[in-house]
């Protein structure tokens, strides 16, 4: 008798958000071109809405411990520092231009190409999985992410032998993000991985959330979830992916090496140097409930750390 075991982070299908939703929701927006620009979707976004690539397909492998974040919820509540340090930074976010938009692929590969975000899509395909997010601020949401496994870009690149860690460039222009012309933040925002990580199945580029492209608060037109480590991991708005031989000086680790470390795994045992890590604050319900090590995703991604003990694996 096969006998199926949730995961620590599964719920039940019917708590997740229906597709009928997303296909209401696409439909609506096909009649809204002419919304204001202070709307969550871009006329870009409508369009490509309408072209057939969202609601993507879900993964029923990746589901949740709790219901779906809101939208109402989520789409307001946004670190995005190159556009300000409030949470309300979707006015602001909406000067990204992010058509045309291209990544660069370079460092430690076969051979450096660059490739348009439709032309990525067009190559890999999209998928919906349901996603815990764990701030390191402690709070959360629970989000269905569309994109697509980071290991697919991996595979793209053919990264060489020698190829340790892969390290994620954000845009950099100060003419359009205000927040990128204080001197304080060590601009542009570098993230990483270590190949390993890259390559583990939750590793997932993100272009859409909620059955549509992703709105530009959110990290349009393509981020990074890892949905094991805190928040400040998943990178917004990647222009570059750069394969190395040594491990990146990211973004927050540059700023305050003391609170923010490269690995930053979610930890309920390892309080941030100001704060407890212990528990969370679900946006939305503002209920607070206990972390999970790993952020429930333990089961998938503690393998990838045995040996590495002496590392500062959190926060």
């Amino acid at each position: 008798m096969l006998i199926k075991r949730r995961r620590a982070w599964e719920i039940p299908e019917h708590l997740a958000t229906p597709e009928s939703v997303f296909l209401s929701r696409r439909a609506l927006l096909g009649g809204a071109a002419g919304l204001a620009a202070g709307s969550l979707v871009a006329p870009r976004a409508l369009l490509a809405a309408e072209g057939g690539l969202y609601p993507a397909p879900r993964n029923p492998a990746y589901t949740l411990d709790r219901a779906v974040t809101p939208e109402r919820f989520s789409g307001d509540y946004n670190n995005f520092y190159e556009f300000g340090t409030s949470k309300s930074v979707l006015p602001a976010a909406n000067a990204l231009k992010t058509s045309p938009w291209t990544v660069k692929i370079d460092g430690l590969v076969e051979k450096p190409f660059e490739i348009g975000v439709e032309d990525l899509i067009r190559k890999v395909g999209l998928e919906e999985r349901l996603y815990r997010h764990r701030c390191v601020e402690a709070w959360s949401m629970a989000v269905p992410w569309t994109g697509f496994p980071l290991s697919k870009l991996v595979a793209l690149a053919k990264p060489a032998a020698g190829a340790q860690y892969v390290q994620f460039q954000t845009f950099l222009d100060k003419s359009m993000a205000p927040g990128q012309r204080s001197f304080f933040y060590p601009w542009p925002y570098l993230e990483g991985l270590t190949m390993a990580e890259a390559g583990n199945d939750l590793a997932f580029l993100v272009t859409g959330v909620y059955g549509k492209p992703l709105p530009n608060q959110f990290g349009a037109p393509i981020r990074l979830a890892v949905p094991w480590k805190y928040g400040f991991k998943s990178i917004k708005s990647i222009v570059k992916v750069s394969f190395t031989a040594e491990r990146p000086k990211t973004f927050w680790e540059g700023l305050q090496a003391a609170e923010y470390g490269f690995w930053a795994n979610v930890n309920p045992a390892v309080p941030h140097p100001r704060w407890s890590q212990a528990t969370e604050r679900v946006l939305g319900t503002n209920e607070r409930v206990p972390t999970l090590i790993y952020n429930g995703y333990g089961d998938q991604v503690a393998d990838l750390y045995k040996g590495l003990e002496k590392e500062r694996l959190f926060v």
